[in-house]
């Protein structure tokens, strides 16, 4: 077991964790902004005083804010970083043709899109990356052994089927199999398999088990009972990198909707949520494992980004979304008052959320347990 990295450690590995990936997010706004003729006051790295900055010739104020999680790119006409139009402003006629909330609701919708989309092109580029030089993790989802005892076993799966299909997800491979089982501990799911050329399904009830990392943190997992083949990495040809990448992705993604719709059903804790602390812990800790494993938990915290802001909350990306597809439809905005009350509803949300992930951080930490010692 390691030891936890210490709080400097922590701290700048959160840094620049989180610091590149925000600033790709609002990169991708800004991008896209500039294609269609948007300008922007400032692009922001953080919220809060600015600590550092710079502006460019066309007016941009590049700046760092002093609280590092999230950012935002100001575009003309807003009122605030949220992109909220500012009824008060009087857009003088030489910028109208720049302001953002005058561009037509599919320019804007594509704005806002870019965001998110930039995160998971990230992501995709990391795993290129890592798959032109290592390979990409192919195992076949065939059994190879059956674990004495196991649910495997009480179900009648033998050595040599392929597993096709897990709770009506298919298993490309074995570590799809091993990623959707995982996050099914003690559930009822469906398996079909492959087996002598003919199609079978089993009912199973996955079983469970407690297991700890290298820092002695414990996670919940689900069991199937079933090993495979030697775990092997298969080079690809250049022209199948990129897309076998976006899958990979899109695999991933799928598995952060599979736990967040566990969480919202009850089937999961919601002591599984972690916040900005969790997130800083995780950090340090893969950075002191290697640059290998930090970058990794790069492209898994950018997947993360990229869909927490395409929730269809208000003051994230999502509620934007909701907003100009509905204007699309109706032909004309949503009105100012609707807005107003669904951001500051969408506020309140968002607090109120990053004060349970707070506290459930704390609680993982241990601190609720030793202020209690203390007390006893």
């Amino acid at each position: 077991m390691f030891e936890q990295p210490p709080l400097w450690f922590i701290a700048i590995a959160f840094l620049l964790a989180i610091g590149p990936l925000v600033f790709f997010h609002e990169l991708g706004h800004y991008w896209v902004a500039r294609w269609f003729g948007v300008g922007a006051e400032q692009f922001s790295i953080g919220f809060g005083r600015e600590i550092g900055g710079w502006t460019d010739k066309r007016g941009t104020r590049w700046k760092i804010g002093w609280l590092p999680l999230g950012g935002y790119v100001r575009f003309v006409g807003d009122m605030n970083p949220a992109s909220q139009p500012d009824p008060a402003a009087d857009v003088p006629d030489a910028l109208r043709s720049t302001a953002f909330h005058l561009k037509p609701w599919w320019q804007r919708f594509l704005i806002v899109l870019a965001g998110p989309m930039a995160n998971f092109l990230l992501a995709i580029a990391i795993f290129a990356g890592f798959f032109a030089v290592f390979g990409m993790p192919r195992t076949p989802a065939i059994v190879g052994q059956v674990q004495p005892g196991s649910v495997a076993q009480s179900i009648g799966l033998q050595p040599g089927d392929r597993i096709e299909a897990v709770a009506g997800q298919e298993t490309e491979s074995f570590e799809d199999m091993r990623r959707i089982v995982s996050l099914r501990p003690g559930e009822d799911v469906t398996i079909v398999v492959q087996r002598g050329g003919a199609q079978r399904s089993f009912q199973a009830r996955l079983g469970e088990q407690v297991i700890s990392d290298d820092f002695g943190q414990e996670y919940r997992i689900g069991l199937l009972g079933v090993l495979g083949s030697q775990r092997t990495l298969e080079r690809l040809p250049a022209l199948e990198i990129v897309p076998a990448a976006a899958g990979y992705t899109v695999a991933l993604t799928r598995s952060m909707i599979d736990g967040l719709g566990q969480i919202i059903t009850g089937q999961r804790s919601t002591e599984d949520l972690g916040g900005p602390l969790k997130m800083a812990q995780i950090a340090g800790q893969q950075a002191s494992l290697g640059a290998f494993e930090f970058f990794q938990l790069i492209a898994l915290f950018s997947i993360n980004l990229g869909f927490i802001n395409l929730l269809p909350v208000p003051m994230l990306d999502g509620g934007h979304l909701v907003f100009y597809a509905a204007e699309g439809l109706r032909r004309r905005p949503v009105s100012e008052r609707a807005q107003e009350w669904a951001f500051r509803g969408g506020l309140a949300l968002l607090m109120a959320l990053l004060i349970f992930t707070t506290v459930n951080d704390l609680a993982s930490f241990g601190l609720f347990e030793r202020l209690g010692s203390l007390i006893g």
